[in-house]
């Protein structure tokens, strides 16, 4: 592919699989752990079996291809951003060869800035009119799903654009709220209930993308300082990022044992989960004990992933008793 690139620019002999492949990074597609919360809000709102309709089902396939486009748009326009102040440049160019220049399509001269904004454009459109049809069609319209949905979506435009919200701190307390609202929303247009169980697995859920961001942001923390990007890694010291990713991994194990102990999740619900604090602790010690950060930071998906199964399963094994 690079001998089909003039000047950064990609030519006409760039052939257009090789053109969908650089989309398709741009929009991240291969990292997709945040659409696993529609198995969430699936298992949570499945019972009874037979009061789950094909509408349902459909309200569910539309959030979810709607939710891709949204964030297919977020992506792609901090990877604009991150192109233009220079900071993916140093992340991701030829003196931090742990990251893969593919994966920044703008790096390495596959697409340009004005391809990467019709990109994201599109995108976003699609994701508004796919969001509107889910609500249009769903069975209930709760105005807090509704508020949190068009919240997210004005928000998630303007994480690294426009008014580059991670570049103003909040970067992780919003990855966390992006996952959990991408469990609720969907649950309360099916049910147009509000669960508390299910908002602690929401917590849970967006603690997953937020516990492999922390340690990218800990690779990245040069990067960042340089364009004034200020998460937590670029604004303390070394130790002082260890302890605080330690105070949170610790945090998610306290967030389900509290939900257990005070019976918003069943009692067992935190000794269903400790395969995912076991892997979580190992995470930590990867990257803070052994100083290995990007295989921590790979053992992070593996954590989060294995917490979507887990409280899939918690919510089938409540659901599945309360109708017997």
């Amino acid at each position: 592919m690079t001998d089909s690139i003039v000047a950064g620019r990609p030519t006409a002999a760039t052939h257009a699989p090789s053109r969908l492949r650089s989309y398709a990074r741009l929009g991240k597609l291969d990292v997709y752990d945040y659409y696993l919360g529609i198995f969430l809000a699936l298992a949570a709102a499945l019972f009874p079996l037979d009061t789950f309709t094909a509408r349902k089902a459909l309200v569910l396939a539309l959030f979810l291809v709607g939710e891709i486009a949204v964030l297919m748009a977020m992506v792609a326009l901090d990877d604009v951003t991150g192109f233009r102040d220079g900071s993916d440049l140093a992340n991701y160019g030829p003196d931090n060869p742990l990251r893969s220049k593919a994966r920044k399509p703008l790096v390495a001269g596959a697409l340009t800035v004005p391809q990467a904004l019709r990109f994201a454009w599109t995108c976003a459109v699609a994701g508004a009119l796919l969001w509107t049809a889910a609500s249009a069609l769903a069975p209930h319209r709760p105005l807090w799903a509704l508020v949190a949905a068009g919240a997210l979506f004005v928000v998630s435009l303007q994480y690294s654009y426009g008014l580059k919200i991670s570049y103003h701190g909040f970067q992780e307390a919003f990855l966390v709220a992006l996952g959990a609202v991408l469990v609720i929303v969907p649950y309360g247009l099916l049910t147009g209930e509000f669960a508390g169980f299910l908002m602690a697995q929401a917590v849970l859920f967006g603690f997953g993308p937020l516990m492999f961001g922390v340690y990218s942001n800990t690779n990245d923390v040069e990067g960042d300082r340089a364009v004034g990007r200020p998460t937590v890694a670029a604004l303390v010291s070394e130790r002082g990022n260890a302890v605080f990713i330690g105070v949170l991994s610790a945090a998610e194990f306290l967030i389900g044992a509290l939900a257990s102990a005070t019976g918003t999740a069943p009692w067992w619900f935190v000794l269903l989960m400790l395969p995912a604090t076991a892997l979580r602790t190992r995470q930590y010690l990867t990257g803070f004990v052994r100083g290995d950060i990007m295989t921590a930071r790979r053992t992070g998906f593996t954590v989060h992933r294995l917490g979507v199964v887990l409280m899939t399963a918690a919510n089938i094994l409540v659901g599945w008793g309360a109708t017997r």
